[in-house]
């Protein structure tokens, strides 16, 4: 059988553009891993539980709030109002995804990504079969690279995919004991230290009955093993049972190019979607997988390999803004702890609670309050000037 399209990658992104094309009448395949469980903390906005039809089953935990904990150990608990942000256990929501994808009509094939090759015949996906260890061909009309951020698909089709920034992400996943006074099963903790992370941040999210512990970094010579302990030492976990541990690239910067102008495109990690400052990246990553499908699904209709690039033009033209301001911010307070000193303390004005749980639960930018833009706007300044202390509300 010739696919339309084939892709690479069986994650959010990946199962979603598969589910996508299959249920708009394409022939469609898929390549997962299988076993391969991604570090992350959990989240997703409501939008994302409405946008791709998330059922109530795969939301383990409801946080209704979120505690912003600084270097000095200064807490800022910020409430989620009007609504929750669920959490997922990625061992169970990407296989519900991609079990989604194949009831939509999507075949699935379990093994490891090798190669492209190309003939007289077509586009040839080449990968490494999990049970038999053989080498085996998929041949398709278009390709989607959807395996992770440091995509081997990227690295061998699209020009500079080798060269995404990234920060080496490790958490555990224990099971959380009841509500103490460190842990709250309805509370997220994102800890801005430096004994912790000294570029990123740490973090404690509730997974029901269990809990993600984990931090991210930049640096290649921090111990992520050693700062995690250190982080649930700090929240009390030490004594809990660990269930897994798990590590991997996260991309910080989306690519300059998502296509490679003939019949690859890239979706989710590999592009590069992951938000600056908060590193969320299940809801963009599903995103990308959308407009990945719909770019190839605008291309095999019109047989115009520029049709590829909607896929960049279409992520970019609703998410490009929210990206700027995070990356500022990261670039702003992120590099040091007196500067996250800084930013914890202006997370204590309501304005920005507000603007930040709007623009995280609706995914873009609240532009109805003028003043209180003006307003979160000269505190900022204040703070980068260090006209003000951080001590100060």
């Amino acid at each position: 059988m010739q696919y339309d399209v084939v892709v690479v990658g069986g994650g959010p992104s990946g199962a979603t553009a598969a589910e996508d094309l299959a249920r708009s009448g394409h022939k469609v395949a898929f390549i997962d891993r299988d076993g391969r469980i991604k570090p992350c903390g959990g989240a997703v906005p409501p939008r994302l539980i409405e946008d791709f039809f998330i059922p109530d089953a795969q939301i383990v935990a409801k946080v209704n709030t979120a505690r912003m904990i600084s270097p000095t150990g200064r807490q800022v608990d910020i409430p989620i109002e009007n609504g929750y942000v669920g959490m997922v256990d990625r061992e169970h929501f990407d296989e519900f995804l991609r079990k989604r994808a194949k009831d939509a009509g999507a075949h699935r094939y379990t093994g490891t990504f090798t190669k492209i090759e190309r003939d007289a015949e077509g586009t040839h996906v080449m990968y490494r079969d999990k049970v038999s260890g053989n080498e085996m061909k998929l041949t398709t009309k278009l390709v989607i690279g959807a395996d992770g951020a440091r995509s081997n698909v990227a690295r061998a089709e699209i020009k500079d995919g080798d060269k995404i920034p990234y920060v080496i992400a490790y958490h555990e996943i224990i099971e959380a004991p009841a509500a103490t006074a460190t842990y709250d099963p309805a509370r997220c903790d994102v800890i801005y230290d430096g004994r912790i992370s000294p570029d990123f941040y740490g973090w404690v999210f509730p997974h029901g009955g269990q809990a993600s512990v984990g931090m991210g970094s930049l640096i290649k010579s921090v111990d992520v093993k050693k700062a995690t302990a250190d982080l649930r030492a700090a929240s009390g976990l030490t004594d809990c049972k660990t269930i897994r541990k798990e590590g991997a690239p996260i991309p910080l910067k989306p690519l300059d190019c998502w296509d490679n102008g003939k019949d690859v495109v890239l979706a989710g990690d590999a592009a590069g979607v992951v938000a600056p400052s908060s590193g969320e990246g299940i809801y963009y990553a599903m995103v990308g997988g959308r407009v990945a499908a719909t770019a190839a699904a605008a291309t095999l209709a019109s047989g115009r390999v520029k049709d590829l690039q909607l896929a960049r033009k279409l992520f970019m033209r609703e998410h490009k803004q929210v990206f700027r301001v995070l990356g500022a911010m990261q670039n702003a307070y992120y590099r040091s702890d007196e500067r996250r000193e800084r930013f914890v303390s202006l997370c204590h004005d309501v304005d920005v609670q507000k603007l930040t749980f709007e623009a995280y639960m609706n995914k873009k930018l609240v532009k109805a309050r003028p003043m209180a833009h003006l307003k979160i706007g000269i505190k900022n300044l204040a703070h980068l000037t260090r006209l003000v202390s951080p001590l100060r509300t």
